[in-house]
């Protein structure tokens, strides 16, 4: 009698869990449970794999056998998923004209993100400005089809702009000032940056409350030191101080995209001046990074931006050195769910150790971050692990089927995505 109760019990939750899981596949519950879930298991992680400092680094020699030097470059047809961001300054330019005390661009229709989802709604302001008449679940379709991907970054924007926004133009730089803002403004052109977040309340025991976020530009104010910025968070036409900005752009490198009408082309080349050139852009940012290691030697952010630039220049000795630093000053818990350079000089220097370090740390935060899947792929693979290799790498693809360089790495090895 007793047994029999205990299986109708049995029987009873099961139906009740195959009930819970169709009726949270219906739209419009899923849509009002996910984040409510997102958060549950976030929560449920961090008190499994606590939210402490980033790993410290440890250096390793390991013999390897020979794989491709892997710093992806961006391709034609898909977004590519990794970007080493880095950071340079506007070179004075004496065709500019003098700037005005004050720019207010008409704004673009307010778009209120949808969850971690900051990068397609900013953008989808930005090309309404222009006409564009989608929203941020257009973009989503095509760079970010998984709604629980917590990260957008700047090529996959620039990406979609190219191919779905075709009639606009699109360039991103990196360390741009603040009067390389303004200009852009004075000269009608919103920009887009990407910044620190501080949240409004705690995810795991011991968040930093630390994230990334993008916004929108859209004017400025000398007088009273402040641009205005749609935020896709928070609201429209916020202001926030030139000194604010400045301190929390640094963390992603001043990176800044432009999208901008063809016949703007020649405005946007002479306020730009030499960061016009990627290269000299590049370089300019190395020589910035390393000044502000030596006026700001214990900001995190100084070294992590001069790893970043050095990445570019495959010099990835000296990148790895400039994490090192970095690291041990400490760097935010959700550091490397935005900017991928260490994965980069660590496995090109042949540190493993010190790379799957960061990549299983990278995962504790955010467990469906293709990127750091597919790191630690490369890393299996160098420990002689291939089928795990290929086991994250297409975990890579569950993530962002278009993910370029998950399909190179399934491609190099020989199989099949």
């Amino acid at each position: 009698m007793f047994r029999s109760k205990l299986l109708k019990i049995f029987a009873a939750l099961i139906l009740l869990g195959v009930l819970g899981i169709v009726v949270y596949q219906i739209p419009a519950v899923n849509n009002r449970l996910f984040w409510r879930v997102q958060v549950a298991e976030a929560y449920v992680r961090g008190v499994i794999y606590p939210a402490d400092q980033m790993p410290t680094p440890v250096v390793s020699v390991v013999k390897i056998t020979p794989t491709p030097t892997l710093a992806p470059t961006p391709t034609a047809t898909e977004p590519p998923g990794i970007t080493p961001t880095v950071t340079a300054t506007l070179v004075p330019t004496p065709t500019l004209a003098p700037l005005p005390s004050s720019i207010k661009l008409d704004p673009p229709t307010y778009e209120l993100e949808d969850i971690n989802n900051c990068g397609p709604a900013t953008l989808t302001m930005y090309l309404r400005y222009y006409g564009w008449e989608g929203d941020q679940f257009s973009i989503n379709k095509v760079i970010k089809p998984e709604r629980a991907d917590r990260n957008v970054n700047v090529d996959e924007l620039a990406y979609y702009v190219k191919n779905f926004a075709g009639w606009l133009n699109v360039e991103y730089r990196v360390g741009g000032d603040l009067d390389t803002l303004k200009h852009l403004l004075a000269a009608g052109i919103p920009v887009m940056i990407e910044e620190t977040f501080k949240m409004d309340k705690s995810y795991w025991p011991n968040d930093d409350l630390w994230a990334g976020h993008y916004l929108l530009l859209t004017g400025y104010n000398d007088d009273n030191k402040v641009f205005i910025s749609q935020d896709a968070f928070y609201g429209a036409n916020r202001l926030i101080t030139y000194s604010d900005l400045d301190k929390q752009w640094q963390s992603f490198n001043r990176v800044y995209i432009m999208v901008f009408k063809a016949d703007q082309t020649d405005t946007i080349k002479t306020i730009l001046g030499d960061n016009w050139d990627v290269d000299k852009n590049r370089q300019h940012a190395l020589d910035v990074a390393k000044a502000e290691t030596q006026t700001t030697p214990q900001n995190a952010y100084s070294w992590f931006n001069l790893g970043s630039n050095l990445v570019y220049f495959e010099r990835y000795d000296e990148a790895a050195q400039a994490y090192d630093t970095a690291r041990d000053i400490g760097l935010p818990q959700r550091m490397l769910r935005y900017q991928f350079g260490p994965f980069i000089a660590y496995f090109n220097t042949n540190r493993i150790d010190d790379m799957m370090a960061l990549v299983t740390y990278a995962l504790e935060r955010t467990p469906n971050s293709e990127e750091a899947l597919l790191w630690k792929g490369w890393g299996l693979y160098r420990q002689g692990d291939k089928n795990g290799a290929v086991e994250n790498f297409r975990k890579a693809l569950e993530v962002n089927p278009g993910y370029q360089d998950a399909l190179y790495a399934l491609n190099y090895l020989g199989v099949q995505p």
